[in-house]
């Protein structure tokens, strides 16, 4: 720890050896190994997986608890503030790359992929392949073979349009509970952050209706050829940073009622927001991009 403080907060904290890094690294290790056995037909796998999770969310939980206690002592002060806000950041762009790259094999397989296997180019090793993209011509697989069961496909309507206003509502009441803590308005920050997690768990019970309905009724699934696989990649990725961020949320909210944060200084609460964000814009691509076009 920096010997110069302003007060009672150091310049810039610097925690004690801890063994929480080692641990996670140990739980993922785990998790990594039992989903690759389990999914690979060795039953074992499954309690490699279990075991790996307990271990990584323990940790997590103790880490995550150890570094609110450091922040409700007084130890970070501007500078610790600073790292955070750039950390989170440079975890935000990850996300958006990692998005992009599904977005852009989406893009790839329409407008490359898909016409240059259709090419005269090609007609001769697949004479019967149909270059039709299936949200054009639904119930097209584009499998000559048949190793792509006949599917329909999804539109906008009604699920993902219910699910767009539920995101984009959330997005409203974490805006109004922001501006709540900023004015000291606890009360009225809480109840708007219990909505908004209220919000993001009926999103997410409408996605898995949603998949229920794809899966039973469409025979849409993860294996219907490029459609499928890309729908469901994008998607199931999403729902997943949907449930993530639901959870930060509703931590945040039960620190706001511990007393935690004040109109100064919210920054857990800001980096939450910041992702709840980006969430829902990365809902809207899907929206346009999946579902309508």
């Amino acid at each position: 720890m920096s010997p110069t403080t302003h007060g009672s907060t150091p310049y810039y904290f610097v925690p004690g050896p801890s063994a929480y890094p080692v641990l996670s690294a140990i739980g993922l290790f785990f998790v990594i190994l039992g989903a690759g056995q389990w999914i690979n037909g060795h039953q074992w796998g499954a309690w490699s997986l279990l075991i790996g999770m307990l271990i990584w969310l323990g940790t997590l939980f103790s880490w995550f608890r150890a570094a609110v206690g450091e922040s409700e002592s007084g130890q970070y002060g501007h500078k610790i503030d600073l790292s955070y806000r750039w950390s989170m950041s440079w975890f935000i762009f990850s996300e958006v790359m990692f998005f992009g790259a599904f977005f852009t094999a989406l893009w790839w397989a329409r407008t490359h992929a898909l016409p240059s296997l259709g090419s005269l180019d090609n007609a001769l090793l697949w004479p019967d392949f149909k270059a039709v993209w299936p949200s054009v011509a639904p119930g097209a697989t584009g499998s000559p073979a048949d190793i792509v069961e006949p599917f329909q496909t999804v539109g906008p309507f009604w699920l993902p349009t219910i699910n767009t206003a539920l995101l984009l509502s959330s997005g409203v009441t974490l805006t109004i509970a922001h501006h709540a803590l900023r004015v000291g308005h606890r009360a009225q920050t809480i109840r708007f952050m219990w909505l908004t997690v209220l919000l993001g768990l009926v999103f997410l019970g409408v996605q898995g209706y949603e998949y229920f309905h794809l899966y039973t009724d469409l025979n849409l699934k993860l294996n219907s050829g490029a459609y499928g696989s890309t729908f469901f990649m994008l998607t199931g990725f999403h729902g997943l940073h949907v449930f993530i961020g639901m959870l930060m949320l509703l931590f945040i909210t039960l620190r706001l009622q511990k007393g935690h944060f004040t109109p100064e200084r919210h920054f857990g609460f800001e980096g939450a927001a910041w992702y709840w964000h980006f969430v829902d814009v990365v809902w809207l691509g899907l929206y346009v991009l999946v579902y309508w076009l």
